[in-house]
C-alpha cells in the first residue's frame, strides 16, 4: 500500500520517510475524517485474526486505513520559563494538515497527517474530527476504536478521559462518546454496557471491581475474537450512571508523580463500551431464471447488532534519566515502555506487510488485536509537546503515527438472527390473532343461528300462507258451487212446476188422468238431485277433481254453462297459483340447505386454521339446524327427499332468472358429492346443464352452470359424456367470451379435470381445450392460474404415463402448442399452489427424453435444477433430481454448464 503520509526535509538521512503518493493525496488533504462506510450490511463478520494491509480484500468487508490525528500541547509554566530562549520543536500549518518537526534553526522535516490540531483546539473539535466518525460507525455496527498515544505529560489522559464536572466544555472523548451513544440508541430494543480495565505490570485488572486483578484473555479459536468473561460489565442507563462509573475507574487507576508530570498514568486505562441494537435485515430479492424483471421478495429478518467501542489511553512513554523513575516506579516504567515496545513492532510489521505480526508479545497487543489490521474502525490520537528539550521523544511520537497510517483494516458488521425479539413478537401477534378470531368465531356463530332462525320463519311463513291460501280456495269453491247447484235446482223446479200445470191441463181437456205424468217427472227431478248430491260430496272431498266431475255434469241450460266455465277458469288459476308457490317453497329450501352447507364448509375451513376447541361451537347451531329441517339427515339427502332431482331439474328450464340461477347453485352443489351424480346424469341433468350453457348469454348463469359441469366432471364415466355432447367446445366459446375471474376459473376446473382422463387427450386437443386453457392464463387472476396449472400438470402426467407404456411418441402437445414458456415463467411463481402444479408439470415433460432438447432450449433445466434442490416438497425434489440423472441430454448438459445435483 501507498504510504499515507510523508516527510519533506531539506537534508536526507537513513530513518527518512517516502514521500506521499500523488494518487493518495487527496486522501490525505481530505477535510472529512470521516470514511465512507455503508450503514447496512447482512454480513456477519467470520474470523477476527490479526491482517496485514495488503490482504484485506473481498466481498465481506470494507476498507478503512487506520486515521491518525496529532495534537499539540501548549507549554507549561516549567516550560514557559526553562524554554524562554528557545523557539518550540513543532511548527504546526493545520490549513495543510501539516506539522514541521525543527532540527535546528536552518533544517527541519514535514509531516503529514489526516488532521493537525493546535494547541488552541477544543475538546470539541477534537472530539469531532477524532471520535464522532468511529462512535458513528459503531452505532451502525461496526467496531470501533479511539486510542491516545504520546510522551508522559502531553495530554492523552486531558484529551480521553477528563470528565469535565467544573467545566462542560473541558468533557474527554469518553463522556462525549457515550452521550451520543445514549442520545441515539432505543431503551427498548438495544442495550449499552460498559467494562473499564487497566492493563497494569501486564496484568488485566477491573478498575470497577478491584479485587478482580488477575482477568485472563479468551481468544475464539474459530474466529479470533478477543474476549475478556472476568470483566464486569455494567449496563448503562444514562449519562449519571456512566459518569459515576467513570469516576468509580478513575479512582482506582494507578498514579504516581514524575519529574516529567505530578499525576503520570501508570497503567493503560481501556474503557470498553458494547453496544447491542435491533434491526432489520434487507429484503433478499431473488430474480427469476427466464425473466430477469420477475422475482420475489423475501420479508425482512428482525437482526441483532453487536458492536464494540474500545476507548484506549495509553501510558505515557518515557525516559527514567528524565522521569526520574526509581524503585518500583522505574519496574512500572519498563513495563510500560515493553508494552509501547510490542505495540510498536506490530504496527511497524503491519506498515511493512510483514509475514509475522508479533502480536502475543504483549497483552495490549492481544487487546488490540481487532483495532489494528483487523476489523474494527479506528482513530489514533498523538499528543505531542513544544519543548526543545523533549525533541527525540516528540519524534518517536510522530514516527509511530506515520507508520500506523499505513495501517489498513477491513471493517464488517457483527449481526446475528434475533431470535429472541422474533418469538415474542409472534407470541404478540399469535395471542392477538386469537382473541380476533375468538370474536369472528362468536360474529360468526351469532350471525348462522339468526340467518337460520330467519329462514325457518320465511319457511313456516310461506306454508302457513300456502295453507291459508288453499283453505280459502277450497271454502270459496265450495260455496260457489253450492251456490250453483242451489240455483239450478231452483230454476229446475220452477221449469217442472210449469211444465206439469200446462200438461195437467192438456190432460184434462184430453179426458186423461194426471198420475203417470207426475210420477215421471217427480223420478227424473229425484233422479237429477242425487247425481248434484254425489258430484257435491267429490267436490269436498278433493278440490282437484272437481274439473272432471263437472265435466261429466249433463248440460243444464245456459246459466249452469257459464257457471262451470268461471268455475274451471279459478281452478286453472288455482293451479298457476299452487305451482308458483310450489317453485318458491323449492327456492327457499334449497337457499336454507345451502346455506346449511356453505356454513358447514366455512365451519371446516376455519377448523384447519385454528384449534378444535375454538371452533368446536359451531356444529350446535347447525345440526339444529339440520334437525329441524331434515331429520337428522345431511343437506344433499334432505334436498333429494323434501323437493326431489326431477323438480329441481324442472326448475332449470324456468322462465325466471333467479329460479333458474338458484336452481343450477342446488344442482352444482349436489354434483360435489359423488354419490349424486350418476342420479342426476340420469335424470338428464347434464344435457340440460350443457343447454343452459349454450342457450344463455347471461354471465351468472354461466358462471354457476360450469361451476356444475366442474363437479360432474371429476367422475371418469361423466367426463366422456360431456366430451360426447360436444361440451368440451361449449367450455371453450365459454372461455372466449368470459371475463369474470370466477367464470373463468369455473371454466378452467372443468377443463382441468377432463386433462386427467387418458381417452380424452387426442379430442382436448383437437377440439381447442389446451388453446382455451392457456388462453385463461390472460386474466392473470390466481384462482384461474391455479386451475390452468393444475390442467397442465394433469395433462402432462397422462402423457408421461403414455409414453412409459409405449402408446404415444413424439414430442409432448404442451410444447407443439406453445405452453412451455408459459410453464418456465411460472415455475418460481409467488403462488404456492401454482408453483407445485407447474413444477410437476415439468418433471412429467422431463422424463419423455424426446422433450428434452426443448426444455433445455426453453430454459426449463435451470428451472429443473433449481426444483430439484429447492423444492419444499421432498416427493417433487426427489423426482426431479431422478429424472435429471436419468436422461443423458440433461447429464451431457448439466456437464457442459458444470451444474451438480
Amino acid at each position: 500500500m501507498a504510504s499515507n503520509a510523508y516527510r519533506n526535509g531539506t537534508g536526507s538521512h537513513k530513518g527518512a520517510m517516502r514521500p506521499l503518493a500523488a494518487s493518495n493525496s487527496s486522501n490525505v488533504k481530505s477535510s472529512s475524517f470521516k470514511s465512507r462506510i455503508p450503514p447496512l450490511s447482512n454480513h456477519s463478520p467470520g474470523s477476527a485474526p490479526l491482517r496485514r494491509s495488503n490482504s484485506a480484500g473481498g466481498s465481506d468487508g470494507v476498507p478503512g486505513r487506520v486515521r491518525v490525528a496529532v495534537r499539540l500541547r501548549p507549554r507549561n509554566a516549567e516550560e514557559s520559563v526553562a524554554d524562554a530562549d528557545f523557539a518550540d520543536c513543532v511548527e504546526l500549518q493545520p490549513e495543510l494538515k501539516r506539522l514541521k518537526l525543527r532540527k535546528n534553526n536552518w533544517d527541519s522535516e514535514t509531516y503529514e497527517f489526516d488532521e493537525v490540531l493546535t494547541e488552541f483546539a477544543s475538546q470539541k473539535r477534537v472530539y469531532e474530527i477524532v471520535a464522532k466518525p468511529v462512535v458513528e460507525s459503531v452505532l451502525d455496527g461496526y467496531n470501533g476504536t479511539v486510542m491516545a498515544y504520546g510522551q508522559t505529560g502531553t495530554g492523552k489522559t486531558f484529551t480521553l478521559g477528563r470528565l469535565g464536572e467544573e467545566d462542560t466544555s473541558a468533557r474527554g472523548i469518553m463522556v462525549r462518546s457515550m452521550e451520543e451513544i445514549l442520545a441515539n440508541v432505543s431503551p427498548e430494543t438495544d442495550s449499552v454496557s460498559v467494562s473499564y480495565l487497566q492493563l497494569y505490570m501486564e496484568t488485566i485488572q477491573d478498575l470497577l471491581d478491584p479485587a478482580n486483578d488477575n482477568i485472563s484473555i479468551v481468544e475464539d479459536p474459530k474466529t479470533g475474537d478477543v474476549s475478556l468473561p472476568g470483566a464486569t460489565h455494567v449496563e448503562i442507563r444514562d449519562e449519571q450512571d456512566f459518569m459515576e462509573l467513570l469516576r468509580t475507574g478513575e479512582a482506582h487507576r494507578i498514579a504516581a508523580n514524575t519529574k516529567l508530570n505530578t499525576e503520570s498514568s501508570r497503567s493503560h486505562a481501556i474503557l470498553m463500551v458494547h453496544v447491542k441494537r435491533s434491526v432489520l435485515g434487507a429484503e433478499d430479492v431473488i430474480p427469476s431464471e427466464t425473466n430477469k424483471s420477475s422475482h420475489f421478495a423475501k420479508p425482512p429478518k428482525p437482526l441483532v447488532r453487536k458492536s464494540k467501542l474500545v476507548l484506549v489511553d495509553l501510558a505515557g512513554s518515557e525516559r527514567v534519566h528524565k522521569s526520574g523513575s526509581e524503585g518500583h516506579m522505574l519496574e512500572e516504567a519498563k513495563s510500560i515502555n515493553l508494552s509501547l515496545s510490542a505495540l510498536g513492532k506490530c504496527i511497524n510489521a503491519l506498515a511493512e506487510n510483514s509475514a509475522h505480526v508479533p502480536v502475543r508479545d504483549s497483552k495490549l497487543t492481544r487487546l488490540l488485536r481487532d483495532s489494528f489490521g483487523g476489523t474494527a474502525r479506528t482513530s489514533l490520537i498523538v499528543t505531542i509537546g513544544p519543548s526543545p528539550r523533549h525533541r527525540g521523544e516528540t519524534t518517536s511520537t510522530i514516527l509511530f503515527g506515520q507508520r500506523a497510517m499505513k495501517v489498513e483494516n477491513m471493517l464488517r458488521i457483527k449481526e446475528e438472527f434475533d431470535y429472541k425479539s422474533l418469538s415474542k413478537k409472534l407470541e404478540i401477534q399469535l395471542d392477538k390473532l386469537i382473541a380476533e378470531n375468538e370474536r369472528q368465531q362468536k360474529v360468526f356463530d351469532d350471525e348462522v343461528e339468526r340467518i337460520n332462525l330467519e329462514a325457518l320463519n320465511r319457511v313456516s311463513e310461506v306454508e302457513r300462507n300456502f295453507a291459508d291460501a288453499l283453505e280459502k280456495e277450497r271454502l270459496k269453491c265450495q260455496m260457489e258451487y253450492m251456490e250453483s247447484v242451489k240455483k239450478l235446482e231452483e230454476k229446475m223446479i220452477e221449469n217442472q212446476q210449469k211444465h206439469g200445470c200446462d200438461g195437467f191441463m192438456k190432460d184434462k181437456c184430453n179426458g186423461e188422468g194426471p198420475g203417470s205424468s207426475i210420477v215421471e217427472d217427480v223420478a227424473e227431478v229425484k233422479k237429477l238431485l242425487e247425481k248434484e248430491i254425489h258430484m257435491r260430496k267429490e267436490a269436498e272431498e278433493e278440490v282437484n277433481k272437481l274439473k272432471s266431475q263437472l265435466g261429466r255434469c249433463p248440460d243444464s241450460g245456459e246459466g249452469g254453462g257459464s257457471e262451470i266455465l268461471k268455475l274451471q277458469k279459478a281452478l286453472a288459476d288455482e293451479v298457476r297459483q299452487k305451482k308458483k308457490l310450489e317453485e318458491e317453497m323449492i327456492i327457499l329450501r334449497s337457499q336454507m340447505l345451502q346455506l346449511t352447507f356453505e356454513a358447514d364448509q366455512m365451519r371446516r375451513c376455519l377448523g384447519r386454521n385454528g384449534s378444535a376447541n375454538a371452533y368446536g361451537g359451531l356444529d350446535s347451531p347447525m345440526s339444529q339446524v339440520r334437525d329441524s329441517l331434515n331429520g337428522h339427515k345431511t343437506p344433499v339427502a334432505a334436498l333429494f327427499e323434501q323437493v326431489g332431482l326431477q323438480k329441481i331439474l324442472a326448475l332449470l328450464e324456468s322462465e325466471d332468472a333467479n329460479v333458474r340461477i338458484h336452481a343450477v347453485k342446488v344442482v352444482a352443489n349436489l354434483a360435489a358429492e359423488e354419490a349424486n351424480q350418476e342420479r342426476i346424469v340420469e335424470a338428464g341433468g347434464l344435457t340440460s346443464l350443457l343447454m343452459l350453457l349454450r342457450s344463455y348469454e347471461d354471465e351468472n348463469i354461466r358462471r354457476v352452470v360450469a361451476g356444475a359441469i366442474a363437479n360432474l366432471a371429476m367422475n371418469e364415466t361423466n367426463q366422456e359424456l360431456i366430451m360426447i355432447q360436444g361440451g368440451i367446445n361449449l367450455l371453450s366459446v365459454t372461455a372466449s367470451r368470459a371475463e369474470d375471474p370466477q367464470t373463468l376459473r369455473m371454466v378452467a376446473g372443468a377443463i382441468a379435470n377432463l386433462c386427467g382422463n387418458d381417452k380424452l387427450q387426442t379430442k382436448l386437443r383437437s377440439e381447442g381445450g389446451i388453446r382455451a386453457l392457456l388462453g385463461m392464463a390472460r386474466c392473470g387472476h390466481p384462482d384461474v392460474l391455479s386451475q390452468v396449472a393444475r390442467g397442465i400438470a394433469n395433462f402432462a402426467k397422462c402423457e408421461s404415463r403414455a409414453s412409459t407404456n409405449g402408446i404415444k411418441s413424439g414430442r409432448s402437445v404442451l410444447i407443439d402448442d406453445g405452453s412451455l414458456p408459459w410453464i418456465v415463467q411460472n415455475a418460481n411463481n409467488d403462488s404456492s399452489p401454482i408453483r407445485r402444479h407447474i413444477e410437476l408439470a415439468l418433471c412429467h415433460l422431463a422424463q419423455h427424453e424426446v422433450n428434452a432438447k426443448d426444455m433445455i432450449s426453453g430454459g426449463a433445466l435451470w428451472e429443473l435444477v433449481r426444483i430439484s434442490r429447492d423444492c419444499s416438497r421432498e416427493d417433487i425434489r426427489s423426482l426431479a433430481r431422478r429424472t435429471l440423472n436419468l436422461s443423458p441430454i440433461f447429464r451431457a448438459e448439466m456437464r457442459r454448464l458444470r451444474i451438480e445435483v
